[in-house]
């Protein structure tokens, strides 16, 4: 059993530097008695130790509340003179762990809540320790947050950089983990290789860098660490490529869609095809990219995609249609055509209606009129195409791995891209002996006529020693990017209002 004196030591134990003198139950808040002990105090000045009392000093502070009621905190504090001549000053004493300056809460009240504000700051900060009777309003909370203290790191053998939208497309900054543990080690105002250069430069002793294909990045690493190992992000790689092969696909829509509808050849397409002949016209006759582009009033990039395509079919993509109603009864139509060709749309229509067809007749005849019934196979868009190029073979349906199969037949081009896709998907995997097998994939791309995949190779290049150390090492960035997921939910929960203050605090906090 414990005895009142005894269970009173214990629930303020907090206090043991304080001298408890009376403990008031005031019905909704206790209120406690207390001073400082006495002795000598070193100066905050001078350092001189004294004990010369000029006076006191009343203080209320709050502290951790029992049993859901406020505890109130009456603490006299002695105001004392400093003894040095020269150094005429008068000061109260602290008491560290208990009572800091200026502080209206005990330090062990302001850590709790400096718990919850860190998780949640601003309003939600304030109204949870309003439960358990801690009052508090948002703005001091915020106060709180900005008062933790940051946790102090060694340098990392192994640094991960990436960076995140303050305001997209106007405010950057950049975040830096350790890439081994995962723990956030800061956060800088910009995304500027001068930024990062001055980072590093301040904590040398960084190994291997991890980051994504940011030139500025890779160029403030070159001059601040110049015998740090770079590494590219793999899944960077992965996505670029991505976007190469959608775009190829894309290309060479008008040779693996033969077996779907034709190919309109309406006014977009003829303006595609008269754009391409003044394009190359241009640039026959020696003028310039940028030239071209001013002269026939195009952006710099379509005049890009113009001149690097050689033949004209290559501009021109197979229709992408979405499914309709009348896709279930695709089958029944295609019969009753072959019976008879000149069988009216009215009938057809007539007949799925009495199957359960609940379209319209302006559907049904546009799906006729588009040529859909009469396809060996239903319309497949680019995108559809590209996804199923990269995902891997034994992911794949048995229908799909078939679908797959025609379509790279029906192309040379596309079968040269089905198979450098499952090379580079090879390299993913890091080995040691992946250096030259990465050199070989590029010169094999390289050779093959595909002119995105080619623009894909010139960007790996620019940063070979990277991309090489990717494909060998098995460090990635990955920890880096989980990191800018909770960035992303820390700034929604704060409505885009944090500044960057208060939002590198949590960061590096959370």
């Amino acid at each position: 059993m414990i005895d009142s004196g005894e269970l009173v030591r214990v629930v303020f134990s907090g206090l043991s530097p304080l001298l408890v003198e009376d403990v008031t139950d005031e019905g909704e808040q206790i209120r406690i008695r207390a001073r400082t002990p006495g002795g000598s105090v070193a100066c905050p000045g001078c350092g001189a130790a004294t004990g010369r009392v000029h006076g006191y000093h009343q203080r209320c502070v709050a502290d951790v509340p029992i049993g859901g009621r406020r505890v109130l905190m009456m603490v006299r504090v002695r105001r004392l003179a400093c003894p040095t001549r020269g150094c005429p000053q008068t000061f109260r004493e602290q008491v560290p762990g208990v009572l800091e300056r200026y502080q209206r809460r005990t330090s062990r009240l302001s850590t709790q809540i400096g718990a919850v504000v860190r998780e949640l700051a601003g309003r939600a900060g304030a109204r949870v320790p309003a439960a358990p009777a801690v009052r508090l309003s948002r703005h001091t909370a915020l106060r709180l947050l900005l008062r933790l203290p940051l946790p102090r790191l060694p340098v990392p053998r192994v640094l991960g950089v990436d960076d995140f939208a303050l305001r997209r497309r106007q405010r950057y900054a950049t975040v830096l983990i350790d890439a081994e543990t995962r723990r956030r080690i800061d956060v800088l105002p910009g995304r500027t290789a001068d930024v990062l250069e001055a980072r590093l430069r301040a904590h040398p002793g960084v190994r291997v860098v991890c980051r994504d294909g940011s030139g500025a990045y890779a160029e403030a690493i070159r001059r601040a660490l110049p015998h740090a190992v770079q590494v590219t992000d793999r899944w960077h790689l992965w996505h670029n490529v991505g976007e190469a092969v959608r775009k190829e696909v894309a290309a060479h829509s008008a040779c693996w869609a033969k077996a779907g509808p034709p190919i309109t050849d309406g006014k977009r397409a003829q303006t595609t095809r008269e754009r391409r002949h003044h394009v190359h016209d241009l640039l026959g006759k020696g003028v310039g990219l940028l030239e071209c582009a001013r002269r026939l009033n195009l952006s710099l990039n379509t005049v890009k995609r113009y001149a690097r395509v050689p033949e004209p079919m290559r501009l021109q993509r197979a229709p992408a249609y979405r499914p309709t109603l009348v896709d279930p009864y695709r089958d029944h139509l295609r019969r009753r055509r072959a019976e008879d060709p000149a069988m009216p749309i009215l009938h057809l229509f007539n007949e799925i209606k009495a199957l359960g067809y609940p379209g319209s007749f302006n559907l049904l005849y546009r799906y006729i009129t588009q040529g859909r019934v009469e396809a060996d196979r239903l319309p497949i868009s680019p995108r559809r195409v590209a996804r199923l190029l990269l995902t891997h073979p034994h992911h794949l349906k048995d229908e799909h791995r078939r679908l797959l199969d025609d379509l790279t037949a029906a192309c040379p081009e596309m079968t040269d891209l089905a198979g450098l896709i499952r090379g580079f998907a090879d390299l993913l995997r890091p080995r040691e002996d992946n250096a030259d097998h990465l050199d070989a994939w590029i010169a094999g791309a390289r050779a093959a006529d595909l002119p995105h995949l080619h623009a894909f190779t010139r960007g790996l290049d620019q940063d070979r020693d990277a991309v090489r150390a990717a494909v060998t090492l098995p460090l990635h960035n990955g920890g880096t990017e989980g990191v800018n997921t909770k960035t992303k939910r820390i700034m929604r929960q704060m409505h885009g209002r944090a500044g960057f203050a208060l939002l590198r605090h949590r960061i590096l906090l959370g």
